[in-house]
This record gives structure tokens, C-alpha cells and sequence, in this order.
């Protein structure tokens, strides 16, 4: 059987090394689903916090396989994309938090949705990141379309902070909740069930709040893509290590979102860092043109990545000692 094929280059990277990506994917979320969580059960912060640790060992190690195989800089440009996308997606669990408030999801069957939501993420990213790939290589100026959109999204987290619409005056919930049977009670770990209509008396497939919380999960994530995918972006145009970062530091999201759930309360300017550096991201496309240089060099970019965040980090964990979560 000839495997020469293998070695063709597909979007820049040999075809074998996708292959390999999307095997260890499926393999740790067989892992996940079919040995750690065979049976639900609610997840502690303990526990939250050593798979967690395991996610983001093994994003790190695939770092140094991105570095042995295509060399150092896709290497740096990868655990940048990483610790970016990381610190973005750990914005979304504000967003996560609401919704399974929202819709009174039980600790118990969270990991189920968000099990279940990191497919569709899967899925959902590589549309996106085809689709950004296709535009910047077709069309070099978008990546300055990209960084000027950095920018400005990073200067209006600044201005405009947390003034968010409740999720129950959310037009997408109403939109749903009209067009769909939708139960009032959960039904265990069900997305689906049959009941009986109330108008008719005949049988009809109705959706429980369980997938209410999983749609809107998935729909958060396109909106928070749009941020994190023309960051990558601004970091580095090789399709493979856009997409592999970005699902590697979701993977390890599903896995920490238990023990930040927790934690929320801590993180109160983590926005503040994530928008300097969105805006740091962006600027840094137009200061390389100014310098007259392809690119920032890739050190100096998770350097101050990292600066930015740490001091956000630091900063809210030093404001909020003594400070508790509120209940409920």
C-alpha cells in the first residue's frame, strides 16, 4: 500500500500531521467520555483542577512536538496562540456560568453539554479558520483588516466593560423558545424527549433545557471566535498551528471551567488584560510594517503576552483577597 500520500503538504502541514492532530483529539475525548466521566458525576475543583493540568501538559507537549517537527518559531508562534486563546476562552466562562444559570442546569449534567459543545466547537472552528485562511492567503490586506479589528474590539472592552443584556431579554433565547417545543422541567441528561401535545394530545419531540444550554453555548463560542480567530490570526497565518492551538486551549477549558466557576469572582480585571492584549495583537501587524520586517519576532510577542496577562492576573487576585462569591 503506498502511504506517500501522507507526506503531501495539506494547507502547509504534511497531511500525516493533521492525522495525527485529530487522532490524539478523539482519543482524549474517548479518554474523557468513556473512562473519567462513564458515569456522571458532579466535578469538583480538585478534580477540575488536575484534569486541567493534564490538558494543558499535553498542549504543551504538543508545543515541543510543533517545534521538533517544524522548528522553533511555529513553535513560539503555537504556545503564543495557546496562552491567547486560553485567556480569551477563560472570558467565556462568565458567559458559560449565565447560561447554566439561566437555564438551572444541574452540576451533575454540565460536563454532558460541554462535552457534547467542544464537537461542535471542533467543527465550528475549522469552518472559520478555513475560511480566515482562504481570505489571507487570497488576499494579504485582510490581516490588517484583521488587526485594526483587534484594536478596536480591545479599546471597546476598555470603554464599554461588562454592560451586557440579560440572557432571558436575549433575542436568540425568544427566537428559540417560540420556534421550538421546549419543556419547562429537565429531563436527567436528555436533550430530547416525547410528550404529548398539549393542543393535540399527539406524541411530539420537545428539546429540554439541557440543549437550550448547549445551543446557546455553541452560539457564545462562534461570537467569542470572533475574536480569538483573527487573534491567532495576527500571531501566525499557518493554518495548523491557528487550529491546533485553538482547539488544545478549548480542550483544556471543558476540563478548568469547574474550578473557575468557582473562582470567577477573583478574575475581576482579567478583561481589563485581555483587551491590552487584543489591542498589543493588532498594533504589533502595523508596527511590523513600520519597522519594515515580516513579523514582530515571536519571542517578543508571548513575552508580552504573557507580561500582560500575568500583571491582569496578579492585579485582580491582590483586589479581591478576603472577597468570597456571591451566593447563588
Amino acid at each position: 500500500m503506498d502511504i506517500a500520500f501522507l507526506a503531501a503538504p495539506w494547507l502547509g502541514t504534511p497531511l500525516w500531521m493533521w492525522l495525527g492532530f485529530f487522532t490524539l483529539v478523539l482519543l482524549l475525548l474517548a479518554f474523557d467520555l468513556g473512562v473519567l466521566h462513564k458515569e456522571n458525576h458532579e466535578i469538583g475543583v480538585a478534580e477540575s483542577l488536575k484534569l486541567s493540568a493534564l490538558y494543558v501538559t499535553l498542549g504543551l507537549l504538543f508545543g515541543v512536538g510543533v517545534w521538533w517537527l517544524k522548528g522553533p518559531e511555529p513553535a513560539i508562534d503555537y504556545v503564543t496562540g495557546f496562552v491567547v486563546e486560553k485567556a480569551l476562552a477563560m472570558d467565556n466562562v462568565f458567559v458559560i456560568a449565565t447560561i447554566f444559570a439561566f437555564f438551572a442546569v444541574p452540576r451533575l449534567y454540565q460536563h454532558r453539554v460541554l462535552f457534547w459543545g467542544i464537537l461542535g466547537v471542533i467543527v465550528l472552528r475549522a469552518i472559520m479558520i478555513g475560511f480566515g485562511a482562504a481570505l489571507v492567503n487570497q488576499f494579504s490586506w485582510v490581516l490588517y483588516v484583521f488587526a485594526a479589528f483587534l484594536i478596536v474590539t480591545g479599546v471597546k472592552m476598555l470603554v464599554v466593560g461588562d454592560k451586557e443584556r440579560p440572557l432571558g431579554e436575549n433575542p436568540l433565547v425568544k427566537f428559540l423558545r417560540r420556534h421550538l417545543n421546549v419543556t419547562d422541567e429537565h429531563h436527567g441528561e436528555r436533550f430530547f424527549v416525547q410528550k404529548p401535545d398539549p393542543k393535540t394530545g399527539r406524541m411530539t419531540r420537545y428539546v429540554t433545557p439541557l440543549f437550550m444550554a448547549l445551543v446557546m453555548i455553541e452560539i457564545a463560542d462562534v461570537i467569542f471566535a470572533v475574536d480569538s480567530v483573527p487573534a491567532i490570526f495576527a500571531i501566525t497565518t499557518d493554518p495548523f498551528i491557528v487550529y491546533t492551538s485553538n482547539i488544545f486551549a478549548i480542550l483544556g477549558l471543558r476540563a478548568l471551567y469547574f474550578a473557575l466557576a468557582a473562582m470567577v469572582h477573583r478574575f475581576q480585571y482579567l478583561k481589563v488584560a485581555l483587551s491590552f492584549v487584543l489591542i498589543f495583537i493588532g498594533a504589533k501587524v502595523f508596527a511590523a510594517d513600520l519597522l519594515g520586517i515580516d513579523k514582530i519576532p515571536p519571542a517578543i510577542s508571548l513575552g508580552a503576552t504573557f507580561a500582560i496577562l500575568g500583571a491582569g492576573v496578579a492585579w485582580s487576585l491582590w483586589k479581591t483577597r478576603g472577597r468570597k462569591a456571591e451566593a447563588g
